[in-house]
């Protein structure tokens, strides 16, 4: 997750500050969109990229058959993400973002017996329903860029359907974020890439499993989990 940090860290630097640059270059004198900042309302949209994580807890448990789990998440897998923008301008400085859209993304949990060395894995895919609420707050205007930083909350809803197996996630879940951006002020519009990060407050696994019953080996697998908590890091790009 830290090497994937890291990445995403670069990637949106790579892309702001090449696109700001020569917005300055081609712009020296002349501000793009100078009013656009008084206006008491915003609308745009994005579209971005983002990854899911677990952060997986423990209880020990030995299973009938002698045999004891460890879960984990080896290596996140990529996926993308859609959002309409409402923003909503407080004073010069700060303002309330609206950014509902839909996650879509998978994580490929391996399950390792400790005993012998046995592997399993199972693919979980998920598609949220989000609505991000963001206090947004701004820096000065430096002639066509103006960075930001975020924090606020994540209601989420899983709709896709969970098959019986090992684990299965609940449906909703609820996140805190926190994230940093930069608007570039370009002739015709404002594009704002942004980097957050989403940690995860409720358990996300069911453990009341009646579909497993008669499949006990199953069951003690499942109940080797006492909590797990989703993690993301999410790369946007608004249109606004």
């Amino acid at each position: 997750m830290q090497r994937l940090t890291v990445l995403l860290v670069v990637t949106f630097m790579a892309a702001a500050f090449p696109l700001s640059a020569k917005a300055d270059r081609l712009n020296d004198k002349l501000l793009n969109r100078p009013y656009s900042d008084m206006r008491r309302w915003h609308l745009g949209f994005s579209v971005g990229l983002n990854m899911f994580d677990f952060s997986f807890h423990h209880n020990g448990l030995v299973t009938e058959d002698g045999r004891t789990w460890f879960m984990e998440q080896p290596d996140p897998s990529p996926g993308f993400c859609v959002n309409g923008l409402f923003s909503l301008r407080l004073n010069d400085y700060f303002s309330v973002r609206v950014t509902p859209g839909i996650y879509f993304g998978n994580r490929l949990v391996r399950f390792k017996d400790t005993t012998n060395g046995d592997e399993e894995r199972q693919d979980l895919k998920s598609a949220y329903l989000v609505l991000p609420v963001d206090l947004k707050f701004a820096a000065q205007r430096m002639r066509n860029i103006r960075p930001y930083m975020i924090g606020g909350i994540m209601p989420a809803v899983d709709v896709l359907k969970k098959r019986a197996d090992f684990i299965r996630t609940n449906a909703f879940d609820f996140f805190l974020t926190v994230g940093f951006g930069c608007d570039l002020y370009l002739p015709y519009f404002k594009l704002i890439p942004e980097l957050k990060f989403c940690f995860g407050l409720t358990d996300a696994i069911q453990h009341n499993r009646p579909d497993l019953v008669d499949d006990p080996w199953r069951l003690g697998v499942s109940n080797s989990l006492k909590r797990a908590t989703t993690q993301m890091v999410v790369l946007t790009f608004y249109f606004e």
